[in-house]
């Protein structure tokens, strides 16, 4: 049985870790399988987003330490080269991955989780940094990601404390996009890809782009570099382009506007 399942549903690749036995644990293979599949994906202009999730009641539990501590290797060296591989191909990649964080995403597992563009999360989850606990210094972006995200005192409760946080709690410090029941999360994650898929590839990939400098660039320079891509991207249009673009979402405005009107009528 492979340790990730790839599944396709249109331009939508989802990939879930396939360890459910061992909470979806990277072990060598796993690791492998997904830094190969994310690489492979990447090169496919079909695909227009990434779902990573996880079988079971576990999103991912890191690093699988019983079998780094059966290798001749007990540092686990190739693990690490290999996971920090993996981090260099998940930034590479040219499409949006969503996690969809299903239960567990602890330590390594939510350095993983951490690596895609946003995160959901199931009422199941709950997240946690066990790396002081552990006695293994992060090596995968959780003391440079985590606190942009939530902020430096609550990334340093959750780092120097190793206590988990509730899926409530994650969404109420920005740690994770949304809550919703765990059989919500993939209907709700596939919901948004399908969002992703229908947008201008160039467009998005461009705006994806700004967005992450905004952690990179001091605000003067990073609003210079949108300045600069808004006067390349605007050569590339055509009245007829930016025309049918406006009445796609005009379009869509009036559908959710008739969906919207049709549910309260109900009620």
């Amino acid at each position: 049985m492979s340790c990730l399942v790839v599944d396709r549903h249109g331009p939508v690749a989802e990939l879930t870790l396939n360890r459910p036995e061992k909470l979806n644990a990277l072990n060598r293979d796993l690791i492998s399988q997904i830094t190969d599949t994310i690489r492979a994906v990447s090169g496919e202009t079909g695909v227009r987003a990434i779902i990573l999730t996880g079988a079971g009641r576990a999103f991912c539990a890191g690093v699988d330490l019983k079998e780094l501590s059966g290798s001749s290797d007990v540092t686990g060296n190739d693990t690490w080269n290999e996971a920090e591989n993996l981090l260099d191909v998940m930034r590479a990649c040219p499409h949006p991955v969503i996690a969809a964080v299903n239960g567990f995403a602890v330590t390594g597992g939510l350095e993983i989780a951490l690596m895609a563009d946003f995160l959901i999360a199931s009422d199941a989850a709950r997240f946690a940094d066990t790396h002081a606990r552990v006695g293994i210094t992060p090596s995968w972006g959780m003391t440079q990601i985590l606190p942009r995200l939530i902020g430096i005192n609550r990334a340093r409760q959750m780092s120097l404390t190793g206590e988990f946080v509730s899926a409530e709690t994650a969404r109420d410090w920005g740690l994770v996009n949304e809550v919703v029941p765990a059989e919500a999360l993939m209907p709700r994650a596939r919901d948004l890809a399908a969002q992703i898929a229908e947008t201008d590839r160039a467009t998005m990939v461009r705006i994806r782009d700004l967005i992450d400098l905004s952690a990179e660039l001091p605000l003067s320079e990073a609003l210079q570099r949108e300045v600069g891509v808004f006067e390349h991207h605007i050569q590339t249009l055509t009245p007829e382009r930016v025309e049918k673009g406006r009445e796609a979402v005009t379009n869509r405005g009036r559908k959710l506007n008739r969906q919207d009107t049709s549910g309260q009528e109900k009620q």
